[in-house]
C-alpha cells in the first residue's frame, strides 16, 4: 500500500483490489481454489475476523492525506485542486483523487469537501463516518 495516498481509484481499480483482496483472505484461511465456496462466504468470514476492506482502508489514507495537503496550502493544494493555467486535454477527462473521495464521503460537492477540510474536527469526522458506512 506504499504510495496509495495518490491513487485515483476507478471502478475497474477497485473491482481488481477487491479481487486481490479476496485472493489475500483465501491463502490466508488456507481455502484452495478447488473447493466450492463462494466469496460470500469468505466475505462473512472476513466480517468475523473483524477485517476492514482494502479500498476503504485506502480510502480513508487519502482522504487523511487531502486533510494535510489541503490546510497546508502550498503547490500540492493547488495540484490537488487542478487550478492550472492553459487548455484542457482533448478526449474524455480524467478522474480526479477529488471526485472519487466526493463520492466515498458521501453527497456533496468537491467544493463543499474543500469547505470541511479547513475545519479539522469536522474533517475527521466525516471520514470516520464514510469508514464506518463502508461506502
Amino acid at each position: 500500500m506504499y504510495g496509495c495516498k495518490a491513487w485515483t481509484i476507478s471502478k475497474q481499480i477497485q473491482n481488481k483490489l477487491e479481487a486481490i483482496e479476496m485472493w489475500f483472505l483465501r491463502r490466508m484461511l488456507r481455502i484452495p481454489w478447488t473447493t466450492k465456496k463462494t466469496n460470500e462466504t469468505e466475505r462473512v468470514l472476513n466480517e468475523a475476523n473483524k477485517r476492514r476492506s482494502l479500498v476503504r482502508t485506502i480510502r480513508k489514507c487519502q482522504a487523511t492525506f487531502l486533510g494535510h495537503v489541503m490546510r497546508r496550502g502550498k503547490l500540492e493544494h493547488l495540484v490537488t485542486t487542478g487550478k492550472f493555467e492553459g487548455k484542457r486535454s482533448r478526449g474524455r477527462q480524467r478522474e480526479k483523487i477529488m471526485d472519487g473521495l466526493a463520492t466515498w464521503l458521501g453527497p456533496g460537492k468537491v467544493s463543499d469537501i474543500l469547505a470541511a477540510v479547513k475545519d479539522r474536527d469536522l474533517w475527521r469526522d466525516m471520514i470516520a463516518n464514510a469508514y464506518k458506512q463502508g461506502t
